[in-house]
């Protein structure tokens, strides 16, 4: 099999400052040291609660993973941990992974930016992971935007067995819609592309807005209920918490 991270952030804090920026609420779902050797990263975008040079930095020191990730971030990766390995791709580039397994780079809403001067920079992406039995959609972060790239998840791809989905960071709205997707919205989404299951995502770990740290996962609930979709298929999980997602819809 292949072990993969999909935006690894062990750090205190997502900031480009040790003392100050969002501080961790919870510690990660697992401690560095008990990782099992780790094959490949999925890096989406470069902000700092996503794109972590000091985790990457132990991880090439202890398991040298090949990092994917969209165009752009490779440079600022390779500044500041040189000699990692790097696979730098465009939306819609198919990357081959061994065992039989690809990785699809997907477009998705967002933008990026480590500093006041590269925004938009460099790319941003969701990626679909193809195995022979299954593919696992990883959206990273994405605003709904109507559904747009969902129903072309859809279209490309078939359907997922699981999808990992974007829940938090959603408030306030007027301000946090084009980029960041809310329950109701994940919870449409998984629908739209076709998953039958889907675990939530960016959400728990730092305080990074308006919302209280647990409202995206009761949010969620709601959003299953008035939607009539079984709880079971969209699960909030929570650090270290364990899904042993099912091949189909279990009614």
């Amino acid at each position: 099999g292949l072990n993969i991270l999909t935006d690894p952030v062990w750090s205190l804090r997502a900031s480009p400052l040790s003392f100050a920026g969002p501080k961790r609420i919870n510690a990660p779902g697992i401690a560095f040291a008990d990782l099992p050797p780790i094959d490949f990263v999925l890096v989406s975008h470069n902000h700092y609660d996503h794109l972590d040079l000091a985790t990457l930095k132990r991880l090439k020191a202890g398991h040298d993973p090949l990092v994917l990730t969209p165009l752009g971030n490779d440079a600022i990766i390779e500044a500041a941990v040189p000699g990692m390995r790097l696979s730098a791709h465009d939306w819609g580039d198919r990357v081959e992974i061994g065992n039989g397994a690809a990785v699809h780079v997907e477009p998705v809403h967002h933008w990026s930016a480590r500093g006041a001067r590269d925004r938009r920079m460099a790319l941003w992406a969701g990626f679909v992971v193809e195995t022979p039995d299954s593919k696992l959609y990883f959206a990273g972060d994405t605003g709904f935007h109507n559904g747009i790239n969902y129903r072309r998840m859809a279209e490309k791809h078939g359907g997922f067995r699981c999808a990992i989905l974007p829940i938090g960071a959603y408030e306030p709205r007027w301000f946090m819609a084009p980029q960041h997707q809310n329950p109701w919205e994940a919870v449409q989404g998984m629908t739209l592309c076709n998953a039958a299951h889907a675990a939530g995502c960016h959400w728990g770990t730092f305080q990074l807005t308006d919302e209280p740290i647990d409202e995206p996962a009761r949010k969620l609930t709601e959003a299953l209920d008035d939607q009539g979709i079984p709880r079971q298929r969209f699960r909030a999980l929570r650090p270290g918490e364990v899904w042993n997602v099912p091949e189909h819809i279990v009614p």
